[in-house]
């Protein structure tokens, strides 16, 4: 008989789901031995859609007790399933996805104790057939859930039982709180007696093995002193690859929808490899990886197949619009304890935007109450994967934008910045796009970026320097979709400022491309000054119109060579060179 052609699991964050309906698995379960034999206590940060609640269902399947009756059925075909650890299905396991915790109604204390409660309720009708039934009862009729916890960390123990604690979305909830309520909110639940921290000294205690995932190290370290810095294996090389997937992982993807009918026979898959990688490829999370295939967003990849498989074609926008509202993580960022260093935040946001990278040490861990210092929050860039790693320099690590999906995410964050001081008329704004692309009317657009810009200098004196300057414009020529406009490319002799490239695959009938050369000089500087910078302007234009990659990218479009001159927040010049 035939097997079913398998789906794909597109959201689907649940294993059991995945193999029971027939999707398509990814098989992550060769990492499993080398986590047993890391550490009984781990902890690894990973960024959203890297599908973290995926794997830690697959490992509360693989070691669930209860569950052993179905490991050749759900684990078959699978790198584990013929290599088996001696824990499999040898644990009780209590299951914690804090982003089901409310942070509203009857209070934080009360939606936290009601969530664990449902959770041990849970637990002793799964493993009820472990315990006495006047036991069962006696848990269930309690209403306080630390108290539920011992109660059960007792018997358990007494009966020789193991427990298994997996906590996905550990930080969620305390994510939610440093947001709204700041840090002093945040520092009673889980200081002193705070009763986020009371559950954790039970958890410590409690349990055999734990394994914790998240998305920042901000928690851990207000909740876990004393636990042994060892279960932190987010930069640990071995698990580098362990969630994501890898360019094979895609590639043997793809190749198996096209075998069976799902992708067009005559389908390019290299193609689409090379479509898909500026936009969700390029992390990296090891040092010692640095030079290694790099990984990619594994939800955006299935979110592009879904497409390939469903209409034929890559998807109309290659950025999902479940991720779209992700830039409010930035935001959240930048707000933190509003006022207090708030302007240096922003000043690294705007460097990161205007550059596509920055220089931090990378922290492993730190309180909340520093969470707004230099390092930690650059920090907490690269986790919450707005950053990846490009490089070490000495004992510096460079950090990039990794990629075209992050990087609308930083260009949505500052527009929505920027117009708080000056709104730009968008309808305007739209038609001007329309005529610079298919009619070569740039002026229009380019000065109406400079007119927002110079009101937006007038009213805060930090929008000033060539680095703002940039990510200012970035930010609106990024509302193009109809080019990918990749600024810092490198060319013949230097990069390019901005090279707007019509993005072909999807618009054939693109008829315009340019390369642009912003060049800034202070408020004060002479007009010697400025016509200095527009030579060397022209210059720079030449030699990058002559480059292969500019030549090959813009075939079949005239290319217009556009230089860009501001003084201070007035822009003095604004041309189009000759281009033969």
């Amino acid at each position: 008989m035939m097997e079913t052609v398998k789906g794909i699991p597109y959201g689907v964050a649940r294993f059991e789901e995945v193999r029971e309906k027939n999707r398509y698995y990814v098989d992550k379960t060769m990492y499993l031995p080398l986590l047993e034999e890391t550490s009984d206590y781990l902890f690894l940060i990973r960024p959203r859609r890297f599908g973290k609640s995926l794997f830690v269902s697959m490992m509360r399947v693989y070691y669930d007790i209860a569950q052993a009756d179905k490991f050749d059925r759900l684990f078959g075909g699978l790198w584990i399933h013929e290599h088996p650890t001696p824990l499999k299905n040898s644990f009780q396991v209590i299951y914690l996805d804090f982003s089901l915790v409310g942070t509203g109604g009857k209070g934080l204390e009360a939606n936290f104790n009601f969530y664990c409660g449902m959770v041990m309720d849970s637990f002793i009708r799964r493993y009820k057939d472990y315990y006495d039934e006047a036991f069962c009862n006696k848990v269930l009729a309690l209403d306080d859930a630390a108290y539920k916890m011992k109660l059960v960390n007792d018997e358990a123990h007494t009966k020789g039982y193991p427990l298994y604690l997996i906590i996905d979305e550990y930080d969620n909830f305390t994510n939610v709180i440093l947001s709204e309520g700041g840090k002093d909110v945040f520092r009673n639940l889980t200081h002193a007696s705070g009763f986020y921290r009371e559950y954790f000294k039970l958890f410590k205690a409690m349990f055999s093995r734990v394994f914790l995932i998240g998305v920042s190290p901000v928690t851990l370290d207000d909740l876990s002193s004393g636990y042994n810095i060892d279960w932190n294996i987010s930069q640990d090389p071995r698990f580098n690859g362990m969630l994501g997937f890898s360019e094979d992982d895609v590639r043997t993807m793809f190749r198996y929808f096209q075998d069976n009918g799902k992708l067009r026979a005559e389908a390019d898959i290299e193609a689409m490899l090379e479509e898909m990688k500026p936009w969700y490829n390029n992390y990296c999370f090891a040092e010692e990886c640095l030079n290694d295939d790099r990984i990619y967003n594994c939800d955006m990849v299935l979110y592009y197949l879904r497409s390939q498989v469903l209409y034929g074609a890559a998807p109309k926008e290659m950025v999902d619009k479940n991720i779209r509202t992700d830039y409010k993580k930035l935001k959240m960022l930048a707000d933190i304890d509003r006022g207090n260093q708030r302007e240096n935040r922003m000043s690294v946001i705007e460097e990161i935007a205007a550059t596509g990278s920055v220089l931090m040490n990378l922290r492993t861990s730190f309180p909340a109450e520093y969470v707004t210092d230099d390092n930690n929050f650059r920090s907490l860039l690269y986790y919450y994967g707005l950053l990846t790693m490009r490089k070490s320099i000495g004992q510096l690590l460079e950090m990039v934008i990794p990629n075209n999906c992050v990087k609308e995410q930083y260009w949505s964050f500052m527009r929505d910045y920027f117009e708080r001081s000056v709104p730009m008329d968008s309808i305007s704004f739209q038609e001007e796009m329309v005529q610079m692309t298919y009619e070569g009317d740039w002026q229009p657009l380019i000065r109406r970026i400079a007119e927002a810009y110079k009101g937006n200098s007038s009213i805060r004196d930090s929008i000033r320097g060539e680095h703002n300057l940039q990510g200012f414009f970035k930010a609106y020529l990024a509302l193009n979709s109809l080019y990918l406009v990749e600024p810092e490319i490198e060319l013949n002799y230097g990069y390019s400022d901005f090279l707007m490239l019509p993005d072909k695959a999807r618009y054939a009938d693109i008829a315009h491309s340019y390369i642009m050369k912003l060049k800034y000089v202070n408020p004060t500087a002479t007009d010697e000054e400025v016509e200095a910078k527009s030579r060397e302007a022209d210059g720079q234009l030449e030699k990058y119109s002559a480059d292969k990659v500019v030549q090959r990218l813009c075939a079949d479009t005239q290319l217009h060579l556009l230089k860009v001159v501001f003084r201070g927040a007035e822009m003095t010049v604004c041309e189009e060179l000759p281009f033969q």
